[in-house]
């Protein structure tokens, strides 16, 4: 082909090339538009689970992926996979010709697809094997496999190449099938409930919903600043101020803040709101939504994560946060005064504490550093302070907290939901609040929305809302302990980038 792949970071093998090449001048049809597989590797070994010795009567044809080859002279040996799962095949030359034997032994290799057909049969060693009488090359891998028997290992290179951590780990597969399982189930839960599904902007014109630091980015043709969404809260609101009761969306979020074994950039999570509703209801649709993931994907209510046995039966645990600090911490902090609780939070070496106006403030900082590790069984967390709670709706009972709740499994947070606040002057006056925080240096807090309290203003009903990390979800049911392994693309530093570089606000600028 005369092409120089020098340093391009392509991985394509020269022999490779050159066998193209040589397939070409043959004329050799390269690259077939179809394939006409009869059946799946699944379905050939449910179906032929019983075969002995003989071959089978019944011929059957598919295609898949070779992962290896062993050559035995006039006998190969191979080993093809598909989706699901993988077959031994026999490949002798007194059946499919020396023509295409020898066109086997010359061009076809591990990493190639093919589509063989074949007879089904059971070897002496017991292995269910396709006695094959026609190859197919379907499709020449340019790039080698790994080594076959220890696989693609290394975990930088199967994040930034997970096309090739899917081919090699069967498993890793085997992860992403059951995310797409368990975002179905989250959606078939929630319709056959009556609620329906929505799509918001990502790009927004002001960033709200939660308190994080927004990707930004410009216009050029409507000359503006636009941000990526850090939540869909304040959209799906709108929808309810609308008239739709019931409403989800299954959202890709977009959240500036560092990378770690819990956290991605981006990531994806289901928002949920239902009128006439509050933050009881929400943590009851919480545990139905939840606990039904665990039973359907898992069979049980009982699964093992990083080495703790958790158990999914409802009902859960609930404390409010003050019970929480004040069981698992052993510090009632309304017994102390605010200088008292600055000196022990110190002493305890908690950061951010000289900037708490107030014991409740503390209350959070006590509890993320204290309690939260300690969560491990599902567990409810409500009554939130005000100071960190600015969409949710004040207590009814309880002067200075919200009616707020967090879900925590294994220490991780999987859900936040609220009785959410409606009236509009409350919901201002803590947008005004929030803004002049950011406008103060907090990167965290959240932009003024001008229209979202405009919308409020026609009203909202009592309404209850929730949002889910479905990422740590699919962790927890798949028992991994890093985020990266449950997200198929997950955000890399670049190659040969030693740090990961805290940069200020781009050059769009955030207002």
């Amino acid at each position: 082909m005369g092409m120089d792949f020098r340093d391009t970071g392509l991985e394509f093998d020269q022999n490779r090339i050159e066998e193209l090449d040589q397939l070409r001048s043959e004329g050799y049809s390269l690259y077939p538009p179809v394939f006409e597989r009869k059946e799946r590797i699944t379905e050939i070994r449910e179906k032929f689970s019983a075969v002995g010795h003989e071959r089978s009567e019944d011929r059957v044809v598919t295609a898949g992926r070779l992962y290896t080859v062993r050559n035995h002279g006039k006998t190969i040996f191979a080993d093809l996979g598909d989706e699901g799962a993988r077959i031994q095949l026999y490949i002798r030359k007194n059946d499919i010709g020396e023509a295409h034997f020898d066109f086997f032994t010359r061009f076809i290799e591990r990493g190639d697809i093919i589509g063989i057909g074949g007879y089904p049969f059971r070897t002496k060693l017991g292995e269910l094997t396709i006695w094959v009488d026609d190859i197919v090359l379907l499709t020449k891998s340019l790039n080698s496999l790994p080594e076959k028997f220890h696989g693609l290992t290394n975990v930088e290179k199967r994040y930034r190449q997970r096309y090739l951590d899917l081919i090699m780990n069967i498993e890793v597969r085997e992860t992403f099938r059951i995310r797409s399982l368990l975002i179905s189930e989250i959606r078939s839960y929630l319709t056959g409930r009556e609620f329906l599904e929505f799509e918001t902007p990502i790009l927004q014109p002001v960033y709200g919903g939660a308190n994080a630091r927004p990707f930004t980015t410009y216009h050029h043709c409507l000359c503006q600043n636009l941000f990526m969404r850090i939540a869909p809260e304040l959209y799906l609101k709108r929808l309810v101020i609308g008239g739709f009761e019931k409403v989800f969306e299954i959202a890709r979020n977009f959240r500036n803040e560092d990378i770690d074994t819990r956290h991605n950039p981006e990531f994806s999570m289901v928002e949920i709101y239902e009128a006439y509703r509050d933050y009881n209801d929400m943590m009851a649709l919480t545990e139905g939504i939840v606990s039904h993931l665990v039973h359907t994907i898992c069979g049980n209510y009982r699964i093992e994560f990083g080495g703790e046995p958790l158990d999914f039966t409802p009902p859960w645990r609930k404390m409010s946060m003050e019970d929480a600090v004040k069981e698992l911490a052993g510090l009632d902090t309304r017994a102390y005064s605010l200088e008292d609780l600055k000196k022990i939070a110190r002493d305890k070496g908690i950061e951010g504490y000289e900037a708490a106006t107030s014991w409740r403030e503390l209350l959070v900082l006590f509890f993320e550093e204290m309690v939260e590790g300690q969560l491990i069984q599902p567990t409810f967390i409500y009554d939130f302070p005000i100071e960190n709670s600015p969409l949710a709706k004040k207590h009814r009972s309880k002067e200075g907290f919200t009616e707020r709740f967090e879900l925590f499994i294994c220490g991780m947070e999987i859900a936040n939901g609220f009785s959410e606040l409606n009236d509009a002057l409350d919901q201002l006056a803590r947008f005004q609040k929030q803004d002049d925080m950011r406008k103060a240096g907090d990167l965290e807090a959240q932009m003024l929305d001008y229209d979202f309290i405009n919308a409020l203003g026609y009203g909202m009903p009592p309404t209850g809302g929730v949002g889910l990390g479905i990422d740590r979800l699919v962790m927890l049911v798949t028992n991994q302990s890093s985020i990266k392994e449950v997200i198929l693309f997950p955000q890399m530093r670049s190659e040969g980038d030693a740090t990961l570089k805290s940069s200020g606000n781009n050059e769009a600028g955030i207002p």
